[in-house]
């Protein structure tokens, strides 16, 4: 994400904390707990949690709808 200007897609992302609605602005931290970014975020908590850490391509079959390929877009994303 620091570079690049790249989209969050679910794939990279290892877990998903609290509880959220669709456009809600969430943080962004990484491993060691460093808050490295924040965006809207294209699902709620329990979609993003049943998608992460998995390719965009399977999004529909999980969720039975896609509306983004991406968790974050880049365009609705501040890297910090």
């Amino acid at each position: 994400m620091r570079s690049g200007g790249k989209s969050l897609l679910p794939v990279g992302v290892r877990t998903v904390e609290g509880e959220f609605e669709r456009g809600a602005v969430v943080a962004c931290v990484s491993p060691d707990g460093v808050e490295v970014a924040r965006g809207l975020v294209n699902y709620n908590a329990q979609e993003s949690r049943r998608i992460a850490g998995r390719p965009s391509s399977e999004i529909a079959a999980i969720l039975g709808y896609v509306d983004e390929q991406e968790l974050i877009h880049r365009d609705n994303l501040v890297v910090l």
